[in-house]
C-alpha cells in the first residue's frame, strides 16, 4: 500500500500521445541509486509542470541487483517510471540508444543514474530543446563548465578530472560543446532521426550525436558534477581505449577531405624520400 502521486501513467497507446518527453538512464548495478533519482526527477517535473507528460526509462544490462524490484515499486507508487532489462546487449551508448528509439517523447533527454546529475536540472535541459515553448537549440547539455572553471566536487579524484580535460581538448575540433565528455545531454526526436551510421561503442554518446545529428545550434545549462554515493565507476583503460577509437572515427566523418590531404601529405614525403635515397 504505496502512496500515490498525482502523475499520469499512461497504460494505452492513445495516452502514450501525450508524453512529450523522455528521460533515458542506462544503468549496470546502479540498484541504490535507483529510488532516490526517480523520486527527484519527478519532483522536479512536477514543480516545473512537467511531470505528467514525462516518462522516465532505465535501460539496464541485466544487474540482477534489484533493480527491476525497485522500479516495481516506484511504479506502484504512481511514478511513470519503466525499465528495460537487456540479456543480449552491452555498453553504455548502445543502451542510450535503445531508449531513444523506445521513448515516446517528441524530447530526449539522457542522464546517469549515479546522481552525479543533478535531477534537479532536468526540467532545464528539457526547455532548452522544447520548440514548443520557443526554443531554438537542438541540442543541450548539462556542462561542468558553465561558469567558466570546472564545476565538480572538491572529493571528485584528480586523475578524473585530468582524464576529462585531456578527453575534451581532444574533442575540441569536432564540436563547439564546452563539455563534450558529458553524459548529460537532450535533443529532439526529430534531431536525433537525423543521425545515421551511429557508433554504439563506447561510452561518449553525446560527442557522437552532436556530430552525426550536425547540430547547429546548442544549448549549455550549467551543473555542479557530484561524487558518486553508491556503486562503482565504470572509467576503465578499456573505455579510454574505446574513446580513442571513438575519436578517430568521427575526425575521419567530420573531416574526410582533411584525411585525404594528410594522405596525399605522407605519399608524396614518401616519394621525395625515395628520391632522396636514390630509389628513384
Amino acid at each position: 500500500n504505496y502512496p500515490r502521486h498525482n502523475f499520469f501513467h499512461p497504460h494505452s497507446s492513445r495516452d502514450m500521445a501525450h508524453i512529450h518527453a523522455s528521460v533515458i538512464v542506462p544503468t549496470y548495478k546502479e540498484c541504490a541509486n535507483l529510488e532516490e533519482l526517480t523520486r527527484r526527477v519527478f519532483k522536479a517535473l512536477e514543480q516545473a509542470n512537467r511531470a505528467s507528460t514525462t516518462e522516465l526509462i532505465i535501460v539496464d544490462d541485466n544487474s540482477r541487483d534489484g533493480s527491476v524490484e525497485v522500479i516495481e515499486k516506484m511504479k506502484a507508487e504512481g511514478y511513470n517510471v519503466r525499465i528495460i532489462v537487456r540479456t543480449k546487449e552491452r555498453g553504455l551508448s548502445s543502451a542510450v540508444l535503445r531508449g531513444f528509439n523506445e521513448g515516446q517523447g517528441k524530447l530526449l533527454l539522457c542522464m546517469d543514474a549515479d546522481l552525479q546529475h543533478p535531477p534537479e536540472k532536468v526540467p532545464e535541459l528539457l526547455d532548452a530543446i522544447d520548440f514548443t515553448k520557443g526554443a531554438k537549440a537542438e541540442f543541450v547539455i548539462g556542462t561542468r563548465y558553465g561558469g567558466g572553471e570546472f564545476a565538480v566536487d572538491k572529493d571528485w579524484p584528480l586523475y578524473r578530472q585530468i582524464i576529462s580535460k585531456g578527453a575534451r581538448l581532444l574533442a575540441r575540433p569536432l564540436t563547439p560543446l564546452s563539455d563534450p565528455m558529458t553524459g548529460f545531454f537532450g535533443l529532439p526526436t526529430e534531431v536525433f532521426k537525423r543521425a545515421k551510421d551511429i557508433n554504439s561503442i563506447g561510452f561518449k554518446i553525446a560527442l557522437e550525436l552532436c556530430v552525426k545529428c550536425q547540430v547547429k545550434k546548442h544549448a549549455e545549462v550549467p551543473i555542479h558534477f557530484g561524487v558518486r554515493v553508491h556503486g562503482e565507476s565504470k572509467l576503465s583503460s578499456k573505455v579510454i581505449v574505446h574513446y580513442l577509437r571513438h575519436l578517430n572515427d568521427l575526425y575521419r566523418f567530420q573531416f574526410p577531405l582533411l584525411l585525404v590531404f594528410l594522405i596525399v601529405v605522407v605519399l608524396v614525403a614518401l616519394f621525395l624520400l625515395c628520391k632522396l635515397v636514390g630509389l628513384f
